[in-house]
């Protein structure tokens, strides 16, 4: 009689699927779970769960995310002329227009593109205060080759040097050699380099109604917008792999992440890239700016590469099964044999995939609910 019981008792073991596990297949549909201790009658009052088997795969699993957003060029920025003026000429969109360059024009006169983070607010010539526009000028003096052989230092003082070498300077442009600079003359803008993205006044009107043109860096960066769930993946300078439109791969770093920031294209995507103000926007500086540039400004995709296993026995989390006492199992037919509960240890968790180790081959069938 003692025996009996304890048969009977052994076969009580509930099989039921942990909260963690349903967590994770994020609403894939319910679970019915076998009770072999109800009596038969009590079954019939619940609906039939059908089962069916999936093959143990062997091979790698990895936690990473993708997240589908743009390839565009970095940094739009609007010029705005200064000082007053008719526009006559104009870049064309595309054109890459380098520090020392003309940008447009005014009047007949080429306002030119320099490096530098501040824009001139005042005309430049002997005798203006010292003053960091002066040290910008004079660094681009420098790096523009018109200040050899002067003993120019990089400073704010507008020496009789600096005055000679805005001399070599306009007398390369071919305008008149004043030895002063016009705050409208010249565009300060970061960038050694720009290309012009929109060109927004036209031929003819006057400045000061608005932007001239938008330049952007001539970079290409991938710029994504995350689901809130998946930010805590988005690490600044965290590697990432990006796949291009046209088939090819390039590896990248996360530059930065802005809040509310402008989508630069990104739109669409797994976990809900896309609209909305309050989304943050993640850019990702590119390795390769050759393989970025064949494919130019297109969709792509962003995947965070997380932990990784491999040579793995994996298995649809919906085949594990939590038992009394803790850990995890699996319902295995090998053979052609009847169905029977494996206990395993549980590895990684993935994709709605699971790592599994224990008396199972790559090969068998586990039961899962259909």
């Amino acid at each position: 009689m003692t025996e009996t019981r304890e048969v009977r008792r052994r076969g009580r073991r509930r099989i039921v699927l942990p909260l963690a596990l349903v967590a994770v297949l994020g609403g894939s549909g319910a679970l019915a779970v076998a009770r072999p201790w109800e009596a038969p009658g009590t079954a019939d009052a619940r609906p039939v769960v059908e089962h069916g088997t999936v093959v143990v795969e062997k091979g790698s699993l990895s936690s990473g995310i993708q997240v589908a957003g743009a390839l565009s060029f970095d940094a739009p920025t609007s010029v705005v002329a200064a000082g007053q003026g008719t526009l006559t000429a104009l870049p064309s969109v595309g054109a890459v227009v380098r520090a020392g360059q003309r940008l447009y024009e005014v009047d007949g006169r080429p306002v030119v593109l320099m490096t530098g983070k501040r824009p001139l607010w005042r005309d430049l010539g002997p005798g203006v205060p010292d003053g960091p526009d002066v040290e910008q000028l004079k660094r681009n003096l420098l790096r523009l080759g018109h200040a050899e052989g002067l003993g120019l230092s990089v400073d704010g003082k507008f020496t009789k040097a600096t005055a000679v070498a805005v001399k070599r300077w306009q007398k390369a442009l071919g305008a008149r050699q004043t030895g002063t600079v016009g705050r409208a003359e010249v565009v300060m803008l970061p960038q050694g380099s720009v290309r012009v993205e929109r060109v927004s006044a036209q031929l003819g009107s006057a400045v000061g109604t608005g932007p001239v043109l938008t330049v952007t860096d001539t970079a290409l960066v991938a710029v994504v917008r995350p689901a809130e769930n998946q930010l805590s993946r988005f690490k600044p300078n965290a590697r990432v792999k990006v796949r291009l439109a046209d088939g090819g791969t390039v590896e990248g770093r996360i530059r930065s992440l802005i809040r509310g920031g402008a989508g630069g294209g990104a739109d669409g995507g797994e976990g809900g890239s896309g609209g909305g103000a309050e989304k943050t926007t993640v850019t990702v500086a590119l390795d390769d700016q050759g393989k970025a540039r064949q494919a130019g400004p297109s969709s792509v995709t962003v995947t965070i590469v997380g932990d990784t296993a491999r040579d793995a026995l994996i298995v649809p989390v919906t085949a594990l099964l939590a038992l009394d006492g803790g850990g995890y199992g699996v319902r295995v037919e090998r053979d052609g044999a009847a169905a029977r509960l494996v206990p395993v240890r549980l590895g990684l968790v993935a994709d709605a995939k699971a790592q599994i180790d224990g008396d199972v081959r790559a090969g068998d069938r586990v039961v899962v609910p259909q």
